[in-house]
């Protein structure tokens, strides 16, 4: 079986898709021009279609394939917020924030996904990547949220190095 990207001459996707096509069977092993090629076509049919939140989503996971971090989250965001009942939008968008471990908000948005699979196999994505969100929440990593404001160490912190830099001066 071949591992390199398939193609097609069939149109990327339209906008009544209701999954994103499988564009390639092991993205480890796509060469990259075939994946800057595929990028390409994706935002040519994203400028064509911009309310497509498939089309967006297909592009944030082509991009997450090319270690394209910020715009991916950017294509991923907008495939949300353009479609907010998406699964496959809000399932990718949630994978891509616990890839990065924002776990609290990937939790929220796979809970979102979870609630709107359409069939059992989408409801055992959501919950598998549910399952894998929570094992690593609770098995290894600390979440911790800033709620202090970290003015007065801050302030402590230059006081300390001004008083420092004065007494090596005054020597």
């Amino acid at each position: 079986m071949s591992t390199a990207l398939a193609t097609t001459n069939a149109p990327v996707v339209t906008t009544g898709a209701l999954s994103p096509p499988a564009s390639w069977r092991d993205p480890q092993t796509v060469p990259p021009e075939d994946l800057v090629a595929y990028i390409k076509k994706l935002e040519q049919a994203c400028l064509a279609e911009p309310r497509s939140a498939i089309l967006r989503t297909c592009l944030g996971m082509a991009y997450a394939v090319n270690y394209d971090v910020d715009k991916s989250m950017e294509a991923l965001e907008a495939a949300v917020g353009l479609e907010p009942d998406n699964f496959w939008a809000q399932l990718k968008h949630s994978e891509l924030l616990y890839r990065l471990r924002v776990l609290n908000r990937a939790e929220e948005g796979t809970l979102k996904a979870l609630n709107l699979a359409n069939d059992p196999w989408q409801l055992s994505v959501a919950r598998n990547q549910l399952q894998r969100i929570r094992t690593l929440k609770h098995s290894c990593v600390r979440n911790v949220e800033w709620s202090k404001p970290l003015t007065l160490p801050a302030l402590a912190l230059a006081g300390m190095m001004l008083l420092v830099f004065v007494v090596m001066m005054w020597r």
